[in-house]
């Protein structure tokens, strides 16, 4: 049956290339942004509004005002620079006067515009000397017919907000099809609309009030959603688990050629108490990156394998898994313990040999990847889980390890600075426990601050740097160029950077490798193959790599202060003195404030506390705030009253219903089991 274009024969579920004028090219774009029917459009929500119902007029703007300009393209001239590089000025006028549109590094917006035609323009102005000029703006092409408040969505490159707007609206007429999600109990309860009217007003707002009682509703579901999902996986909680006593966790400590931190000893206590009990540990520890805690998880391996037990330490990619390995094997050899590796692209015959003796319990550590809870892979006596950046799991992959074992203590480590105000909300089902303090003798990083002008200084001191024999990140803020954000891509730099400087061996790294390709380029860095890496946040966590002396952040100002902090924590593991050079654009308050913060001080904990005391509420509808697990419009610590509210309607709905199984509650509990209890979701 042929494939219809009909609007009338749509349905939510249909794809986007259903839609007549949307094709294959424009369905891989939209695939980006996670949108491949109807229905994905309705959960990809505005990030700001174009108000048509008040139009600006230039000669009336101050400077800093964020307006919405209707007018004439009278001039489009494409200045300086070659390629992608060529910035375009556009030349508009209303009623009232002239103004300037300016775009940077925008040589592919070169028939972005057309003199004669008519735009509407939204962003913040500069107004110097009565010269009227906006920097980046959204902009559509002005039909006459545009009334009333019009969203601005996040876009991928190959997109318009027409596209967008066209495919939003379209699924909102047939958003009748949509059933309640919510238990009727707590739309009752709670007061809150339906669905249906939330979803219609987020995209498509009739006022203010209808704007707040939608995004109130949807808000709510997300932390309902997530505080009853974490209820669910709590319930390990208070299993009853193995008891681990052996005595000998304080040997192996007093066999390490260097001293605890106190702020690992008093974590180790913690940890040891929580074994030593007859109830399933399920712990958190936090510690920064050089605080420590492979040494703390190491004294707990001891200490459940001298007991009788079998401990596995899981890691979230191959390369760093086999560094894990040789660290744990090095360091269990002299007691007589044996350490085995596994992951999924080991050789069929070593893998043979690992698992059998792991079934036997010839095999006494266990570190892997994924691959430690594959199918087939069998233990002998689990009594300790350890996975290492818990970030990378979801709750699903936790339960999964653990029913390798008969409930086995659990011991998740990240070295993201978590606020304790938001682990709380986001760990509900861990105890915490914080390495708040680094080993003596660790030489600080050099962390310095440049504009865009800049730039060629910052990159003379990484040359410096490579002259020397070390080695540089470069981390960008998105994959590719985009038609619409300002901001330089890691392809890009990539390119430039290997026709400028052919003499010096450099590599790309981003999240649309394969992790073959990831783990390939990794090595190459690790081993010094590769001087300089250019790359995104997918090496926010990775390998250590000594010899790496410079991060140089570009485009600063799209980066979270918890984030950029991460990726400073990727130099500095050698003995040489590490640089962080933060090269910067166009700077809002709240970036120059975090750059500020990040260049006076290395705590990670005053840091990830500073990043959420700084977030403006501006930031809302903004990119979605790196680390938050599964949520779009929802902010645990902004939305505080929210979540409470949210988590005691959770905790009254499964004293009612433990497995959500009544009537109206199985779609609430389909929906947390598709949306959270799945692998790789609920994740910070």
């Amino acid at each position: 049956m042929p494939k219809t274009k009909d609007i009338n024969n749509l349905t939510l579920s249909s794809s986007i290339t259903d839609i007549k004028g949307f094709g294959n090219i424009k369905a891989k774009s939209f695939s980006k942004l996670g949108i491949f029917s109807l229905k994905d459009a309705l959960y990809h929500y505005p990030r700001s509004y174009e108000d048509l119902r008040n139009m600006a007029h230039s000669c009336d703007l101050g400077d800093g005002q964020q307006a919405l300009l209707k007018g004439k393209v009278i001039l489009v001239n494409r200045g300086k620079g070659y390629g992608k590089k060529r910035t375009l000025h556009v030349l508009a006028e209303d009623d009232t006067g002239r103004f300037e549109v300016l775009f940077f590094m925008a040589g592919y917006m070169a028939n972005a515009f057309r003199v004669g035609d008519e735009y509407t323009f939204f962003g913040k102005v500069k107004v110097q000397n009565g010269r009227v000029t906006m920097f980046h703006p959204d902009f559509s092409l002005y039909d006459g017919e545009n009334k009333g408040i019009l969203p601005v969505y996040p876009l991928a490159k190959g997109l318009s907000q027409k596209d967008m707007r066209k495919v939003s609206s379209i699924a909102i007429d047939h958003i009748d099809e949509l059933e309640e999600t919510l238990p009727f109990s707590t739309v009752q309860h709670m007061n809150l609309c339906s669905n249906k009217d939330a979803l219609k007003n987020i995209h498509y707002p009739k006022d203010e009030n209808g704007y707040k009682e939608s995004r109130y509703r949807l808000v709510f579901e997300e932390l309902f959603g997530l505080k009853t999902a974490l209820a669910l996986s709590s319930k390990n909680h208070e299993k009853k688990g193995v008891y681990i006593y052996s005595g000998k966790a304080e040997t192996f400590v007093r066999s390490l050629p260097y001293e605890l931190t106190g702020a690992q000893k008093r974590v180790l206590n913690e940890i040891l108490c929580d074994m030593r009990s007859d109830r399933s540990m399920n712990r958190l520890v936090q510690g920064d990156v050089g605080s420590g805690k492979t040494a703390v998880a190491m004294a707990a391996l001891a200490e459940a394998v001298y007991a009788g037990f079998q401990g596995l330490f899981m890691a979230p990619t191959d390369i760093l898994a086999r560094q894990h390995f040789e660290t744990l094997s090095k360091a269990f050899e002299p007691f007589g313990i044996k350490t085995v590796l596994l992951t999924s692209t080991m050789p069929s015959k070593d893998k043979k040999q690992v698992l059998e003796s792991l079934k036997t319990g010839d095999a006494s550590i266990a570190v892997g990847t994924h691959a430690l809870i594959s199918e087939g892979v069998e233990y002998n006596n689990v009594g300790l889980v350890i996975t290492d950046e818990q970030h990378r799991f979801g709750v699903s992959q936790r339960m999964k390890l653990s029913a390798k074992g008969q409930d086995p203590d659990v011991l998740v480590m990240t070295a993201t600075p978590i606020p304790r105000t938001l682990a709380v909300v986001l760990y509900a089902d861990l105890d915490i426990s914080i390495i708040d303090e680094l080993p003596p003798g660790r030489q600080p990083i050099k962390t310095l601050s440049f504009k865009e002008h800049e730039r060629r200084d910052a990159y003379k001191l990484l040359f410096e740097e490579i002259g020397k024999g070390r080695q540089g990140y470069i981390v960008a803020p998105f994959i590719e160029d985009s038609e619409t954000v300002n901001g330089r891509s890691a392809e890009a730099l990539y390119d430039a950077f290997v026709k400028k400087h052919p003499e010096v061996s450099c590599g790309l790294l981003h999240g649309e490798l394969s992790q073959a390709e990831k783990d390939d380029v990794m090595e190459s860095f690790y081993k010094g193959e590769i001087s300089v890496l250019i790359c995104t946040v997918v090496i926010e966590v990775g390998i250590d790599v000594p010899n790496a002396t410079v991060m140089l952040i570009e485009n600063a100002e799209r980066f979270g202060l918890a984030q950029m902090h991460q990726l400073r924590g990727r130099v500095g593991r050698g003995t040489e003195l590490s640089y962080c050079l933060i090269c910067s654009g166009e700077e809002s308050e709240v970036s120059k404030e975090r750059i500020k913060t990040l260049c006076e001080t290395s705590d990670g904990f005053v840091i990830a506390e500073k990043d959420l005391e700084i977030r403006g509420p501006g930031e809302f509808f903004g990119y979605r705030q790196h680390g938050l697990p599964q949520l779009t419009l929802a902010d645990p610590i902004k939305h505080a009253k929210i979540a409470e509210d949210a988590g005691k309607e959770a905790k009254q709905l499964l004293e009612k219903d433990p497995d959500l199984s009544m009537p109206e509650n199985i779609k609430f509990g389909e929906m947390i089991k598709n949306k959270y209890m799945q692998l790789d979701n609920l994740t910070i």
